[in-house]
């Protein structure tokens, strides 16, 4: 083989290499990890925005599907999410717990700073604050003193993250409710006024479940998120 010759065939291995790896590169969705990477840092976040809809959240699946499509915007879809949210038992279903739907932790934020190293100690030694409870575009979520407030974050949960009793809907109607009904809601600055406003997770029931109502007691109908990987 001549030596012009070899050259041409090495000329046309890189070009077939080359193109090979234009067309893996573009064949990756936008927002997912470069293939071969590490999974991205983050696994929690407050969504940057509700759907819309006040309580009415698409019941958990739709929260879920939020969770996952926010994360996916900004390079954490290689994650699973779930939204930390409980629901009611009902006479042929059992209640959910927003604790037993999150995984086990670690947790870390947008920043890449630790939340909570598993499920016990983000009930109990939980440090949570409106510097860390960061959205996943890494921006603060409104708070005491801003305007509009927008600490009430919806969880239906009591603070261990177990579900009320039955009976007691605080849960818009397991998340598929805009109008009657009522949300229990935590408060992500751990900052208001009355007894359990310093809870992350569990401080008040709001008044409806419209979003003028979310609104009006101090929310936007956000949620929480955490990756169960």
């Amino acid at each position: 083989m001549t030596r012009r010759l070899m050259l041409l065939v090495c000329v046309s291995i890189l070009c077939v290499a080359s193109a090979v790896a234009l067309a893996a590169r573009r064949s990756q969705a936008p927002g997912s990890r470069p293939m071969g990477g590490k999974k991205s840092v983050t696994t929690f976040f407050v969504t940057s925005k509700g759907p819309g809809r006040g309580g009415d959240l698409g019941g958990l699946a739709g929260a879920d599907a939020h969770c996952q499509a926010l994360a996916k915007t900004e390079g954490s879809g290689d994650h699973t999410w779930r939204a930390y949210l409980s629901t009611s038992a009902s006479a042929t279903v059992p209640a959910i717990n927003a604790r037993d739907r999150i995984g086990r932790g670690p947790w870390y934020n947008a920043e890449g700073t630790l939340i909570a190293a598993d499920v016990e100690s983000l009930h109990r030694d939980n440090t949570l604050s409106k510097e860390l409870a960061v959205t996943e575009r890494l921006d603060q979520v409104n708070g005491v003193g801003d305007a509009p407030n927008m600490h009430d974050i919806l969880t239906g949960s009591r603070p261990d993250g177990t579900a009320f009793p039955a009976g007691d809907d605080l849960t818009c109607g397991n998340w598929r409710s805009n109008g009657a009904g009522r949300a229990q809601v935590g408060h992500h600055d751990r900052r208001g006024q009355g007894t359990g406003v310093s809870s992350w997770n569990s401080a008040h029931a709001s008044r409806g479940c419209s979003q003028p109502d979310l609104t009006a007691t101090g929310g936007a109908g956000l949620f929480y998120c955490f990756a169960i990987d």
